[in-house]
């Protein structure tokens, strides 16, 4: 009798673990379906925003849905490793206010769907919190380059080489001052506490989110990625 019980619940597993690979599919549809950036940050929505890669039609209705003004961008297509088909970048106006220098990075759409959310959700309530100010502008040192992690010469290819990634170097405040990750990040005052703050928010919007606490490479950055890796996020 044991012996059957345990055949039992052998087969138990199995037909569970089919009808868990067999609902991932349909589960992922409804996920990029349902993301209203709008919305407020809930424990899905990060799941929801990768769910738009590959979707150009799903991510470019998500950004509608909430206003965002952007330009669609041509395909790329720069080897087997780099490029991408759902570019797009800010244009002038609509629901998103910071303006990023340099102007008009290149986004994979589901990095600006992430962007978007972080600067409504995350960026401008800590500003207000902490620093009693709005954010105006976003320094960045880019966002697509055809090259692989750290820019070595063999490896894994970097998400900057699809446009999703971005290097965030500092925010501009509608007071006049200026906050960067380089000078401010290991402070104790309140600019270190906002850094602080929008790195842990983007840990629930991005795939992957690296701030100098990582290593010496991001000592001047935050880095944003929407990589597809299964599921499981970097927050550091």
């Amino acid at each position: 009798m044991a012996f059957l019980r345990f055949l039992a619940s052998i087969a138990l597993l199995a037909a569970v673990g089919m009808l868990a690979i067999t609902a991932l599919p349909l589960l992922r549809t409804g996920m990029s379906d349902r993301l209203d950036p709008g919305e407020a940050i809930g424990p899905l929505t990060g799941t929801r925003i990768l769910a738009l890669r590959g979707d150009r039609a799903a991510c470019t209705a998500a950004l509608n849905r909430a206003g965002v003004a952007y330009r669609a961008l041509a395909e790329r297509v720069a080897g087997d490793s780099c490029g991408f088909d759902d570019g797009v970048t800010w244009a002038a106006g609509g629901a998103r206010t910071a303006r990023y220098a340099p102007a008009a990075p290149p986004l994979a759409c589901p990095l600006a769907t992430a962007l978007a959310m972080w600067e409504w959700d995350v960026v401008q309530p800590a500003a207000a919190r902490l620093l009693g100010t709005t954010v105006s502008g976003v320094d960045h040192y880019g966002s697509y380059a055809c090259r692989r992690i750290y820019g070595r010469a063999a490896g894994s290819w970097s998400e900057h080489a699809r446009a999703e990634a971005i290097d965030v170097a500092g925010f501009r405040l509608a007071d006049g001052r200026r906050i960067t990750v380089a000078r401010d990040w290991r402070g104790d005052d309140a600019a270190a506490a906002f850094l602080h703050a929008v790195r842990d928010g983007g840990c629930r919007l991005f795939a992957t989110t690296l701030s100098p606490d990582y290593n010496a490479a991001h000592r001047n950055h935050l880095h944003l990625d929407e990589a597809a890796r299964g599921g499981w996020r970097a927050c550091r």
